[in-house]
């Protein structure tokens, strides 16, 4: 059985990634790339969907034991786990190495003290636990083949194969070191280079010390930023430079319902807030590496925007039902692909925008493309503005005149704007001034209401949405201004939970809503963040400090988060790790820091 979300921990190649479990259990690792088919899917099912645990033996009926203590070697995505036992005190070193050839998953285990029976038990099966591989040795070398895949098992203790499982069972003693490498490689290819596990390490190790050197934040909240960086950069696709939402799919937003969504692609929203916050904390090289990613997956066609891509700039991401994997928790349906990425969303069009003003205001190398990228943006928006979209959170509902689209809207014309103020493109300056005053005066029309005092989820709706949060930080309207105001306490009283975090939007429980889904969802992390900053940019920095340092809080006990908090069940739900969560927690860190609002 799967662990609870917050029991995983995060390993991997910017390439791909695991999910390891506090008992040693790696449960979830597609290969070779974040969507490619996953080899093990027990986190979505049952063992028999794929795993591989490494972990002291015990007796055969007996739950496995969750390590003692578990940690990242520094500020690296290497990760220790310690079980102490009857006999002694055992370690389990996992990562996944940058990749200069084949994918490997690697595990070492070394005795610390006694003598500590060990197993490793290692399921491989391919496509999201579908299919068995044939399973044979090649010399010293165990290899699972099945189609197009091969992933070959490297290590020096005797392997034997029951129950369609390769098992290990060996003793380790203090100092003693015992590895394990995984490596992938298409099947009709030779195969992988032998291992190096330990000169692996240190190169991992040095790896990840020489980046977080570039980190330019140096704050009371660093150990926080820093882990959320090394998260984001593990969540790049370093080949191309597109950034995944999460490595996982189908972990449920409720625990037993349908909001199971793959994450394993590029949102222009998410990567575009990701880049500013990389920008802002020193990492250039990221931030024009997506970029160039952005400018590459809109080519040829960027009135046709979509709201995410492949990692690699892919643009069919048709949506499909595993039906045979049960689901977290029996939380169903297990999808893969996603069916949104042909939504209208008209917001994305100014998240792009702010994204490619704010790396130009930063001095970024110019990029022509860029420019004329922006200005063929405000020529579709110009005639489509004022059309209904289905929003920031992709309902699949009827379309509507959703206020923050408009906001973004907005966003996009008044950053072309400046590009064009500043000298560095033409465009008719007017006419667009004109338009940026024509959006604001129907947001502030249709889009606000005045009994309440507050800025509603749509044009004639008496519904609240959490991204009206963003109003003042993308300078619609200023902190102080009453509608402002009005709107974040209108939030607090009829979207926060009772620890104070925020819904997006009311659901509508057992009957569709605006979303077009049954069933609820938990606190969203990200809008959670977004309240903290505009409680600081109004002035009640104390409370925008409780607030964050009870949303750090929340993280599990390797600084992660999933997307939302479920304050019922008091756990994380939604996909794991996730950048929309990981960039708030940043953007609100450097606004607290530079505010003095932070104790101690």
């Amino acid at each position: 059985m799967a662990g609870r979300i917050e029991d995983y921990a995060l390993i991997g190649d910017m390439q791909t990634a695991a999910l390891v479990c506090r008992d040693g259990s790696v449960d979830w690792l597609c290969l070779p790339r974040f969507d490619s088919h996953a080899i093990f899917a027990g986190l979505l099912g049952t063992e028999e969907h794929g795993f591989w645990r490494v972990g002291p033996a015990g007796p055969a009926d007996a739950e496995p034991a969750p390590a003692d203590r578990r940690r990242y070697r520094g500020d690296s995505l290497i990760l220790e786990s310690e079980w102490d036992t009857p006999r002694g005190t055992v370690r389990v070193t996992d990562f996944m190495p940058p990749r200069d050839g084949a994918p490997q998953l690697i595990r070492i285990v070394e005795g610390v003290s006694g003598r500590v029976r060990m197993r490793s038990s290692l399921r491989m099966r391919f496509s999201y636990g579908r299919v068995v591989p044939w399973v044979h040795k090649v010399g010293d070398r165990t290899v699972a083949v099945a189609g197009p895949d091969s992933v070959w098992l490297d290590t020096a203790v005797e392997t034997h194969g029951k129950d369609l499982t390769t098992y290990s069972d060996f003793t380790v003693t203090p100092g003693e070191r015992i590895t394990f490498t995984l490596s992938w490689q298409p099947s009709h290819k030779e195969p992988p280079a032998l291992p190096d596990p330990e000169g692996a390490l240190e190169a991992t190790a040095d790896f990840w010390r020489e980046w977080v050197e570039h980190c330019t934040y140096h704050g009371p909240y660093r150990e926080a930023v820093v882990r959320s960086l090394i998260t984001l950069k593990a969540l790049t696709y370093a080949p191309t430079g597109g950034i995944v939402a999460a490595p996982t799919t189908s972990l449920p937003e409720e625990i037993g319902g349908v909001r199971n969504w793959d994450y394993r692609y590029t949102w222009l929203r998410d990567a575009a807030i990701t880049l500013s916050s990389m920008l802002r904390t020193g990492y250039r090289e990221e931030a024009r590496a997506w970029r160039d990613w952005l400018l590459r997956a809109v080519a040829g066609d960027p009135e046709n925007l979509q709201i995410m891509y492949g990692i690699a700039g892919e643009r069919e991401l048709g949506e499909a039902e595993l039906d045979w994997l049960p689901g977290y928790e029996n939380s169903s349906p297990v999808r893969v692909g996603n069916g949104a990425a042909n939504q209208l969303q008209l917001d994305v069009y100014g998240e792009v925008t702010e994204a490619l003003h704010l790396a130009h205001m930063t001095g970024l190398s110019r990029n022509d493309y860029a420019s004329l990228l922006q200005i063929k943006l405000i020529n579709y928006l110009e005639t489509h503005w004022d059309q209904p979209d289905e929003g920031i959170w992709e309902v699949r509902g009827p379309r509507r005149h959703f206020v923050h689209s408009k906001v973004m809207a907005w966003v996009a014309v008044d950053r072309t704007i400046k590009l064009i103020e500043s000298g560095d493109a033409d465009g008719p300056l007017e006419r667009w001034r004109d338009l940026r005053d024509e959006i604001h005066r129907d947001v502030c029309e249709k889009g606000y209401d005045k009994e309440r005092n507050t800025f509603t989820q749509s044009y004639g709706s008496q519904e609240l949405d959490a991204s009206l949060l963003l109003i003042p930080q993308m300078g619609f309207l200023p902190p102080d201004d009453k509608r402002v105001i009005g709107t974040i306490e209108a939030i607090q009283r009829e979207l926060s939970t009772e620890d104070g975090f925020v819904l997006r939007y009311p659901t509508a429980g057992e009957e569709a809503g605006v979303d077009g889904l049954e069933g609820d969802e938990g606190a969203f992390l990200a809008c959670s963040f977004w309240l903290a900053d505009d409680l600081a940019m109004i002035g009640r920095v104390d409370e925008a400090r409780t607030l964050f340092e009870k949303l750090l809080a929340l993280r599990n006990d390797l600084g992660l988060l999933a997307e939302e908090w479920d304050p019922r069940l008091q756990r994380q739900v939604g996909n794991f790790p996730q950048a929309f969560s990981h960039v708030p927690l940043i953007d609100t860190a450097l606004r607290l820091t530079a505010s003095g609002a932070y104790g101690g």
